[in-house]
């Protein structure tokens, strides 16, 4: 017999099928059963739905059964079917390929054809999403539907398939690490392989991307919606609102519905993200096609992530969304390997999502886990120091607990002065302490109600201080705790492999301070500091957002400014105030104030050069904000009263204030009093807290080069 091309396609493509063993394995049970059945085969673009529909087809008519397969596309209605193309017989085996339209799934195909199909006959569908919720609720369907999800292949059967395909074992490794066993994927790399291209490699070749993504959106209705999927691929999870902010759109419903249907998108805890493959892909190809477009998604999507910590007061947000501001720096050469767990994307997230921290500081039993990691790592005397600053107020530690609920790890927070309060005589003699508590006193320029934050330790059970879940857990935390709860004027971090870390920390803008450095169980750390007076929070993460898009990071200086900031102590500042009251309704009486170059000002300053006049418009509304404060507590009401007539709107003399006030002069001279001490202490403590609702902004002005010391100047 006269060998035909059809057969050979066929014989070829079943020597082609590797994998799909629990699929082949059910469709066998249920040819094997002979009772009627639906499978419904669904899964992202190119997963290699339609091979194993050939497998199927084929698996039947080695069974004897007759098999018929059809495109839903080309499905008009079921009587033209019926006596077309689909035999009546109880036998039968229908496969209908590409179930993409859910017209054609609910209409003709739910509704018409498969009810009068007979009733043994064995049906195989196959489309890139789940059937709709209705047929899986429906009685009828109870026991005769089968979902059969298909995913990527295991690494044994992406193997083989590149094997058969003829791509050599050398570069094998390249295609299997950028595929991830997608089955499109890896057929294309065999395809550029075949050709004398590269296959993968760090940055896929564009063959490979192009190929994909005409595979994997055909379907996309309209520009924006392509945008949206670009931007999904862009950030660690995309939620409702941030994709509004990356799609510059008042309401992003309509495209995020979209997204949440796509089968190549999948949901998660955070939001929904990208399947790896896709996400690879697009990535790729928007770097290379327009990488313009990419930077722009990358600053929108910063701008959001610092909106929450200034808008909203949402910890536990606040918190997950510092995982998705480091996804960003995913690229970055000097922090991207350090963050290589938020850098595999969701399959990272999902392992930091199991990972949790205990809600306060630990006591008990979870203290004794917390000291027998230390002493594993640190010694007897590092698990003493744990449990002795535990008995003290200025320390908390906090653990890092695994889905077991078993301690993985632990840092400890301790807030310092300059100098160790005379009430602690008992405090534990630490030598981390003892060398911060040094350079403080001689550099830190702490004023009165300012403290330093000492992360005295940190570290992972089973790593240690190695790059690992729980680190960059903790790195995280730590960072939380530094731009919403301690608020610290200055930050020290030590390391054991002080080396190692510097380069990120240089990144991320602390500094190595070997003045700081400390020796403790024969061991020499090395310590690194940031003073978030000269780069506050905001313009901390905004100089961040800069470096990640930096071709080299390092050339993105700290916010630098005509002069350092003006670090005023308790009493000078208070004077600085009462100087600034009575100057505050001349158009020029502010103009030398010392609050200008304070931190008071700088946090409500948007623009990193700001000039006299919008900083003294600042101070303006730092000063009117806390007398506002003041009207709105019952008992301060009346030191306000005595604040507005003598200073915001002032009577002309006090005498006339007193008058309007009905008050006897020393009563108004009082609560005058009273007013001025109440508005300086609050903007003493907004001075403290690295200033107002901006804290910074992305552009606030303070501070010198990046990696070193702190840099701040006493008034002459």
């Amino acid at each position: 017999m006269t060998d035909r091309l059809g057969d050979r396609l066929v014989t070829a493509r079943e020597e082609g099928f590797v994998g799909r063993r629990r699929e082949t394995a059910a469709f066998r049970a249920l040819l094997a059963a002979g009772r009627g059945a639906v499978v419904y085969v669904h899964g992202p673009g190119g997963i290699g739905k339609t091979t194993l529909l050939h497998h199927f087809a084929q698996l039947a008519r080695r069974a004897g059964r007759p098999a018929v397969r059809l495109e839903a596309a080309g499905v008009r209605s079921y009587e033209e079917e019926l006596t077309e193309r689909i035999p009546d017989r109880p036998d039968l085996v229908l496969l209908i390929d590409g179930l993409d339209d859910p017209r054609v799934a609910r209409d003709t195909v739910h509704r018409e054809l498969l009810p009068r199909l007979p009733a043994d006959a064995l049906v195989a569908l196959a489309g890139r999403t789940a059937p709709p919720l209705s047929w899986r609720l429906d009685p009828a369907w109870q026991g005769l539907l089968r979902l059969l999800p298909l995913g990527p292949l295991d690494e044994a059967d992406s193997r083989e398939l590149l094997t058969r395909r003829g791509v050599p074992p050398a570069v094998q490794d390249q295609g299997l690490a950028f595929t991830r066993g997608h089955p499109l994927a890896l057929a294309l790399v065999a395809d550029v392989a075949a050709h004398g291209g590269e296959a993968a490699g760090a940055d896929p070749s564009p063959q490979i991307v192009r190929a994909l993504l005409a595979s994997l959106l055909e379907a996309v209705p309209t520009p924006l919606h392509r945008t949206a999927l670009e931007a999904s691929s862009q950030v660690l999870s995309t939620t409702e609102p941030l994709l509004a902010a990356l799609l510059q759109v008042a309401d992003a419903r309509p495209y995020f519905d979209w997204l949440c249907g796509l089968s190549a998108v999948e949901s998660g805890l955070r939001g929904v993200h990208p399947h790896d493959l896709v996400r690879d892909a697009l990535d790729a190809e928007l770097r290379w096609r327009d990488p313009e477009r990419r930077a722009a998604l990358h600053r929108r999507a910063s701008a959001y992530y610092q909106r929450l910590f200034t808008q909203e007061d949402d910890r536990a947000r606040q918190r997950a969304v510092l995982a998705d501001f480091a996804y960003l720096h995913r690229d970055s050469p000097v922090v991207g390997p350090l963050l290589e767990p938020v850098a595999r994307g969701a399959a990272g997230a999902a392992r930091l999502d199991r990972l949790s921290v205990s809600p306060g500081p630990v006591s008990g039993g979870e203290l004794v886990e917390a000291c027998t990691i230390a002493a594993i790592h640190e010694g007897i005397e590092a698990a003493r120091l744990v449990h002795d600053w535990s008995r003290r107020p200025e320390a908390e530690t906090y653990t890092v607990r695994g889905p077991d609920g078993v301690a993985a790890g632990f840092y400890t927070l301790i807030e310092l002065g300059g100098a160790p309060p005379a009430d602690a005589p008992d405090a534990p003699d630490d030598p981390a302490v003892r060398a911060a508590r040094g350079w403080l006193a001689e550099h830190g320029e702490l004023r009165g109600g300012e403290t330093a934050l000492l992360v005295r330790f940190w570290m992972s059970r089973d790593e240690y201080q190695a790059v690992s879940p729980v680190q960059t857990l903790i790195t995280l935390r730590l960072t939380h705790h530094y731009l919403t709860d301690h608020k610290p004027a200055v930050t020290l971090l030590p390391f054991a492999d002080p080396e190692f870390w510097e380069p990120g920390c240089a990144y991320v803008d602390f500094a190595r301070l070997p003045a700081a450095d400390f020796t403790a169980a024969g061991r020499r750390f090395g310590m690194f500091v940031h003073d978030w007076r000269r780069v506050p929070a905001l313009a901390w993460l905004a100089m961040l957002t800069e470096r990640e898009r930096a071709e080299d990071p390092f050339t993105v200086t700290p916010p630098a400014a005509s002069d350092p900031l003006r670090v005023l102590d308790r009493e000078e500042f208070a004077e600085a105030v009462r100087d600034a009251l009575r100057g505050l309704v001349r158009a020029d009486g502010l103009r030398d104030s010392p609050l200008l170059r304070t931190r008071l000002v700088a946090g409500r300053c948007a623009a990193g050069e700001a000039g006299p006049k919008e900083r003294a418009a600042a101070l303006r509304e730092a000063v009117r904000a806390a007398a506002a404060a003041l009207e709105a507590s019952p008992q301060d009401r009346r030191a306000f009263r005595a604040l507005h007539h003598t200073y915001l709107r002032p009577a002309g003399t006090q005498a006339r204030a007193a008058e309007l006030l009905r008050l006897p002069m020393t009563t108004y001279r009082r609560h005058l009093t009273a007013g001025v001490a109440r508005l300086t202490e609050l903007l003493w403590q907004e001075e403290l807290e690295g200033g107002g609702p901006q804290d910074g902004g992305p552009g606030a002005d303070e501070g010198d080069r990046p990696g070193g010391p702190p840099e701040v100047s006493r008034p002459e």
